[in-house]
């Protein structure tokens, strides 16, 4: 697979309604856990009619390729009925990633403490940029991984180091992570990386597995952390033609959460 020797490390840090002493509403923190659980499993619903939807357009693809010499009236039908199918699986791509964004952002403040903090880390890293009216955190420079590698370079130790750091201390500590990886839509083909990776959504869990690893080196607990994998289904810019790729869809993504959700 044709990566570079980098991912993007994009942190996007999920608001929590706050009172006015930095503290987390118990009844609001209660009904977002709800909200989550029962907005997962809508997810997990689709991405089942999702993958469903999707087999059934490739089987009408091989039925379709088998009509080539048959009538002109059944390939256009079955063309069709694969434009249809491939039409539901866009629109419950869309509906799914949009779900996904909603899962994970609440659109309210984060508590003060923490806000201050990573203004703070933020300045102090050239790298690191932090918007305190979104609360959204983001690593500039890359997240270094070797072509076809789960393997984090130097490159990015120190930084996500300071960030447990951040996490560790007590202004978070009602706050857990979600590591999502992601890449873009070109295929593994070299024997060796296809022997560790099989398919790209196992490159990217192995990559958000590695930052996961680096985290709990750094004293973050296993308990506080959920580990998700797209492979190249949620891009945030379109690929090349011809599984070319988009470097900017080589990435893991970090979402701070409420602590159970």
């Amino acid at each position: 697979m044709r990566i570079k020797r980098f991912s993007y490390l994009l942190v996007v840090l999920m608001p929590v309604m706050i009172l006015t002493n930095g503290c987390i509403s118990q009844q609001k923190y209660d009904q977002m856990k709800s909200q989550n659980r029962i907005q997962q499993q809508r997810i997990t619903t689709l991405e089942s009619d999702l993958d469903a939807t999707r087999v059934k357009a490739e089987q009408m693809q091989k039925q379709l390729e088998s009509l080539q010499g048959l009538n002109n009236t059944d390939i256009e039908a079955k063309d069709k009925e694969i434009s249809a199918l491939e039409e539901d699986i866009a629109k419950k791509k869309e509906l799914i990633a949009r779900m996904r964004d909603q899962l994970l952002s609440s659109g309210v403040k984060l508590p003060v403490e923490l806000s201050v903090m990573l203004q703070e880390f933020a300045k102090d890293n050239d790298m690191v940029t932090f918007d305190a009216d979104s609360g959204v955190l983001k690593f500039k420079s890359d997240l270094l991984f070797d072509k076809g590698s789960d393997t984090i370079g130097s490159g990015a130790i120190e930084p996500v180091t300071s960030f447990c750091s951040i996490m560790n201390s007590k202004e978070a500590e009602k706050f857990d992570i979600v590591i999502a990886g992601h890449t873009d839509d070109v295929p593994i083909k070299k024997p060796a990386t296809k022997a560790k990776h099989p398919t790209n959504w196992h490159l990217s869990v192995h990559r958000a597995i590695a930052v996961l690893d680096l985290m709990t080196k750094n004293q973050i607990s296993p308990q506080r952390v959920n580990i998700r994998g797209f492979g190249e289904y949620r891009p945030v810019e379109s690929n090349e033609p011809n599984q070319k790729g988009n470097p900017a869809n080589r990435r893991v993504e970090i979402f701070v959460v409420p602590s159970g959700t």
